[in-house]
């Protein structure tokens, strides 16, 4: 039996620099495609990426993305896995 997990990743730049974090997150190369990625900006320069894998469980090795450089971000990213209930 196989799930469905999103993997999502967020990250907010240094002052100034949301266009440079938002290139960076897009020219990220997974080591294998995702079913689906997505990605999105918001306020504050924060950029958020998520990606839909089939896995046989939640805590299965996924590609993620990378942390970026120190001076891109004002903290690390945060990740978080879902397992997808239901799709409408």
């Amino acid at each position: 039996m196989t799930i469905t997990v999103a993997l999502m990743w967020e990250a907010r730049a240094a002052d100034g620099r949301g266009a440079e974090l938002l290139e960076w997150a897009r020219a990220q190369v997974l080591a294998r495609d995702p079913l689906r990625r997505e990605t999105f900006r918001a306020p504050q320069d924060r950029v958020l990426v998520i990606t839909w894998w089939q896995a046989a469980e939640l805590a299965a090795e996924l590609p993620e993305l990378p942390d970026p450089a120190p001076d891109l971000i004002t903290r690390p990213p945060h990740r978080w896995r879902f397992e997808s209930l239901e799709t409408t």
